[in-house]
């Protein structure tokens, strides 16, 4: 780096071509006695500005001299030049101010808002391609005009700039845009001179549009979501409750479930029907998951076919303390109490004993249990749900189920299929109950295609239970990571030789033309002619043409 306490007045004399034809002593000191035939050699960086009489010599990166370029007679320049640290100062400024105009000029041009500059008395200075992208008006336009000349041409709505001078402060406005929507955000900032007077006016504007569109289908999402928020939950394609898998692929179970969606927070009484294991518990189960209740009560779940007839009272009411041998001497509440408020599941209805049916009528008229052994009534709030795999009319033709209560059992009545009768689910479920067993048993297990398709077609008697038990003994038994027709019981495969038993017989016929046909197909691969064909098996030409026309095919050109 240059340190000087003074200036040096340097001098170089060149030809028009740039060759030295003599320099002062102050200059070859400076310059260390450099020897050089041309001044462009003699400098690092040799540059001229604005009409070439002023020329910038670059010593090194950061030091450099300052020549003003004048002709001596009329083949000769004169370069005259002057050092000085203030020089270098005043240089490295006007660098640095380049440079941060160019970046302005860069964050300018490419900011999303339209940005234009006016001066004080309202021409525009600068603005950039937003303001293109905003009015539709090409920016060129804007530049050298005044204010007022674009607010006749209806351009702009108002001068915000004149307020802006006026009042001396940053002022905000919102603006039509071209669409007529009230859309934009016009934003006008006051630049002040050295005497605190207003010079220039920033104005920024905003289009909106894009963020109202926004916050209207924001509002319109926050409107659905309230609105169909639970119904995504309880219609999802596979729903999991309580390690119990819900699939409703099948039309029929959509429209079970459906049903179920509608009835979900009326406190009728519910009937479910259908055979053993399609999965009466599960959509009991879901109901109460999707109503108001859970959130009050409990869901109490009692097979009726599970329970003595001489405990089935005392299980459904309770009991007081002593009231029969064994009993807990604190007393215990019964299965109404405790799905007070909640729901109260009785699974296999049909085998309730006609003295329990009794009871059981009195408490969904009254709305109040008794305990055994009791002598006050207690009020109770409990949603219904009976299921039964057997035919309520039939048994109350027969007297084995009480017609009265039967009524009031049957309100809201859902039948779900069995198994064999919606089959679009039942590849769903293997894949769930595989999932299931996997995880369950930490293998990575698969079932081979034919075993897929055996599960299709079988009728499956158990329904999911069968299903579902099926194939956790698949995965368990198992030796080999993929599961094969050769793992299945012996009780499936006897089904399997059933149904080969029960295929139509092909006839000799039949076997002959598919032989045929495949014989002609093998050879079009080497034979381009009927007569090549008949060549090659072994037979005539127009017996050939006949054989092709009868299996509709067609020789390869």
């Amino acid at each position: 780096m240059i340190v000087q306490n003074r200036s040096l007045l340097l001098t170089v004399e060149t030809t028009l071509t740039g060759e030295i034809i003599s320099m002062s002593e102050s200059l070859r000191i400076l310059i260390k006695g450099k020897p050089s035939s041309y001044i462009n050699d003699l400098f690092s960086r040799w540059h001229a500005y604005g009409n070439e009489k002023i020329r910038v010599a670059f010593l090194t990166d950061e030091d450099f001299l300052l020549f003003i370029r004048s002709q001596s007679g009329q083949d000769h320049y004169l370069y005259i030049g002057i050092s000085s640290s203030e020089l270098t100062q005043l240089m490295n400024k006007v660098s640095d101010l380049m440079k941060a105009n160019t970046l302005l000029e860069a964050i300018i041009e490419n900011s999303y808002d339209g940005i234009y500059l006016t001066d004080r008395k309202g021409n525009t200075i600068l603005t950039n391609s937003a303001m293109e992208r905003i009015t539709g008006i090409p920016k060129e336009y804007y530049m050298n005009k005044k204010v007022d000349a674009l607010i006749e041409r209806g351009i702009l709505e108002s001068s915000l700039t004149k307020r802006v001078i006026e009042k001396k402060e940053t002022i905000s406005h919102v603006q039509f845009n071209r669409a007529g929507n009230e859309s934009l955000l016009l934003t006008g900032s006051p630049v002040f001179d050295d005497t605190g007077e207003v010079e220039s006016v920033v104005t920024n504007i905003r289009d909106l549009s894009q963020l109202i569109e926004l916050q209207n289908a924001l509002k319109e999402a926050n409107k659905l979501n309230l609105s169909y928020r639970q119904e995504i939950e309880r219609l999802k394609q596979n729903i999991t409750l309580h390690q119990q898998a819900i699939v409703i692929e099948s039309e029929k179970m959509k429209h079970v479930f459906e049903t179920a969606e509608r009835i979900v927070n009326v406190d009728a009484t519910v009937l479910l029907l259908g055979d053993t294991g399609v999965g009466k518990d599960v959509l009991a189960k879901y109901i109460y998951e999707t109503s108001n209740r859970r959130m009050r009560g409990k869901f109490i779940k009692l097979n009726c076919g599970a329970i003595p007839e001489e405990l089935l009272e005392s299980e459904l009411f309770g009991y007081e303390k002593g009231a029969f041998t064994g009993a807990d001497k604190h007393g215990k509440p019964g299965m109404f109490e405790l799905a007070d408020e909640g729901v109260l599941f009785l699974d296999e209805i049909g085998e309730l004993p006609l003295a329990s049916q009794v009871k059981l009528l009195r408490v969904i008229q009254e709305k109040e249990i008794q305990r055994v052994g009791g002598t006050k009534t207690k009020n109770v709030n409990v949603r219904l749900i009976a299921a039964t795999n057997r035919d309520l009319k039939e048994m109350v033709n027969n007297g084995h189920f009480r017609e009265d209560l039967y009524y009031r059992l049957n309100v809201i009545t859902i039948e779900i299929p069995s198994l064999k009768d919606r089959r679009e689910d039942i590849y769903p479920l293997i894949h769930y109950f595989l999932k299931q067993a996997n995880e369950k048993y930490h293998f990575k297990k698969d079932l081979h295609t034919e075993v897929k398709k055996f599960l299709y077609h079988y009728q499956w008697p158990g329904n999911i239970r069968e299903l579902a038990n099926l194939i956790e003994r698949l995965v368990i038994v198992s030796q080999e990571s993929i599961i094969t027709m050769n793992d299945l019981p012996p009780e499936y495969r006897r089904e399997i030789d059933f149904s080969f038993e029960n295929e139509k017989t092909e006839t000799l016929k039949d076997v002959v033309e598919a032989a045929e046909k495949k014989a002609i197909i093998k050879a079009l691969k080497k034979c381009t002619t009927t007569y090549e064909l008949a060549s090659a098996l072994h037979t005539s030409q127009p017996t050939i043409s006949r054989k092709l026309k009868k299996y509709g095919i067609e020789l390869i050109h």
